[in-house]
């Protein structure tokens, strides 16, 4: 499939479906390999005709955005987001909680994919913070849209290839090999559980202490998704609840309850009341 073919269909299907060109100008060749499937299980030769099926069949909407979510997803992706939560955000939870007199700590993974992120979070928890957190504990929700996915996540299952940013040391104590793959062992995903959910829809029962909303909402959606994305996070956190976002995403201009903790990271913190952003860190 060429680029001819590719970039007018992305250019006319998105903007109905609330999402934005430029979010997918990089990954459009990946996009429209699958797009390019779901033509071909229905026999149609080419994206032109596929495009002619859509309008002609307003059911296949629904089918066409899911073909239109990125899944792109490895253990500790993005290490200095993970090092920043291991050495700042659970510590300052942790203190949190033990001053408010509550012993869990919960966690929202929004678009967790094959799991690798909700699973690295347990890591992290067990491996640097759960020796000194007391009596206090967590919880990870991963909720993603594709049931497939999730599949793949409960059973956690993974190939060595996500594993690369892992550390070494945290593989060897995490780990234990099946074949070619790698299982994760149970100490390590006893706080995680998943569930489907389109975050355009109504959130997960809250209050959350940490949200990871990585790569999807404030990427690939409109304007207007991402406001109403923002909205929905500000209803399940709490104040002093910390949000974070891709390393080159921001929240749209203009949203009220989050302030800025550390720019480059995408690292946001639900505030109490509406006050302006302000940088608290690089």
């Amino acid at each position: 499939m060429t680029d001819s073919e590719c970039t007018p269909f992305l250019q006319w299907a998105l903007p109905r479906l609330g999402r934005r060109w430029e979010g997918y100008r990089k990954v459009r060749r990946r996009v429209c390999k699958v797009i390019g499937r779901r033509a071909d299980e229905l026999g149609l030769a080419s994206l032109s005709a596929y495009r002619e099926y859509v309008e002609q069949n307003p059911g296949e909407w629904s089918n066409l955005d899911l073909l239109m979510d990125v899944t792109i997803s490895r253990f500790y992706r993005d290490r200095a987001v993970f090092d920043y939560i291991r050495t700042t955000a659970f510590p300052a939870l942790v203190d949190r909680a033990h001053s408010h007199g509550t012993d869990t700590i919960r966690v929202w993974s929004a678009g967790c994919a094959n799991g690798e992120e909700p699973y690295t979070l347990a890591m992290i928890w067990e491996l640097a913070i759960a020796p000194s957190a007391g009596l206090t504990r967590l919880e990870v929700l991963g909720t993603d849209i594709k049931p497939g996915v999730l599949l793949r996540a409960s059973n956690a299952r993974f190939q060595h290839s996500s594993l690369r940013d892992l550390p070494s040391s945290w593989r060897e104590t995490a780990f234990g090999t099946d074949n070619d793959e790698l299982v994760l062992r149970p100490r390590f995903r006893n706080a995680v559980t998943f569930a489907r959910h389109d975050i355009r829809t109504t959130p997960p029962d809250g209050p959350f202490d940490l949200i990871l909303c990585r790569y999807q909402a404030f990427t690939y959606f409109d304007e207007s998704g991402q406001r109403e994305t923002a909205q929905t996070l500000a209803q399940v956190t709490r104040p002093g609840a910390i949000l974070v976002l891709g390393g080159r995403e921001d929240l749209p201009a203009g949203t009220s309850h989050f302030r800025t903790l550390v720019r480059k990271l995408g690292v946001f913190e639900r505030d109490s009341d509406d006050r302006s952003p302000r940088v608290l860190g690089d």
